[in-house]
């Protein structure tokens, strides 16, 4: 369950700033960053492939994500297999199928820990934060890259690193790859991206 968390929350950066130096780097983040301030809401399709280094093989699963400013997040898997984490607050729900379990983050130093750094990815307080990842930053002509390196034990643990492609125009992720210590690679597109639009409140309950 731990792994798959932790995936889910690498899944989750979609908006995240990023440390850089240099005034043209000074630049990009200071754009990203307005970008996140002024998101209230955001939500959007995905679709995730994992490559097997050892099978020489692919497998690709789509789903939805939501976000709401500040302590609401949905993370779902539509197919092949049906699996959510939604994190509400101090709560967390883990559904899988017909199975459904509450946590309560504030009772688990696994789970508190996971839900800070995903909210603050999402939210982009993770600006200054070099306690969850070094990052370095380039440009090419249609795209930002961050390449993020873990500094937590755990996430070094499952992560070489994490790669983010942002979007110049929007200032905001595309892809996402994450590359495991073993080998193996995901790679999480991101579609029909909607900012600001009203998300229905069940989308977040957890009980």
């Amino acid at each position: 369950m731990k792994k798959l968390l932790l995936v889910c929350f690498a899944l989750c950066v979609v908006t995240l700033t990023v440390s850089a130096q240099g005034d043209n780097e000074a630049k990009i983040r200071h754009q990203i960053e307005s970008v996140a301030a002024s998101m209230k809401t955001m939500q959007c399709d995905f679709v995730q492939t994992k490559y097997l280094r050892m099978l020489n093989d692919k497998m690709v699963s789509t789903g939805k994500m939501y976000y709401q400013q500040s302590d609401k997040l949905r993370w779902e898997y539509t197919s092949p297999y049906s699996y959510a984490f939604v994190l509400n607050g101090s709560k967390v729900l883990i559904s899988k199928g017909s199975r459904s379990d509450v946590i309560n983050v504030n009772q688990s130093k696994f789970f508190k820990e996971i839900a800070r750094i995903m909210m603050n990815s999402v939210v982009g307080k993770a600006l200054n934060d070099k306690r969850d990842f070094k990052v370095s930053l380039s440009a090419t002509s249609s795209e930002y890259v961050a390449t993020l390196i873990p500094q937590q034990k755990q996430l070094q643990q499952m992560f070489q690193k994490i790669i983010l492609h942002f979007n110049q125009q929007q200032a905001m992720v595309a892809k996402v790859e994450l590359i495991e210590k073993r080998g193996d690679r995901t790679v999480i597109e991101m579609k029909h991206v909607k900012v600001n639009s009203p998300i229905n409140a069940k989308t977040f309950i957890v009980n």
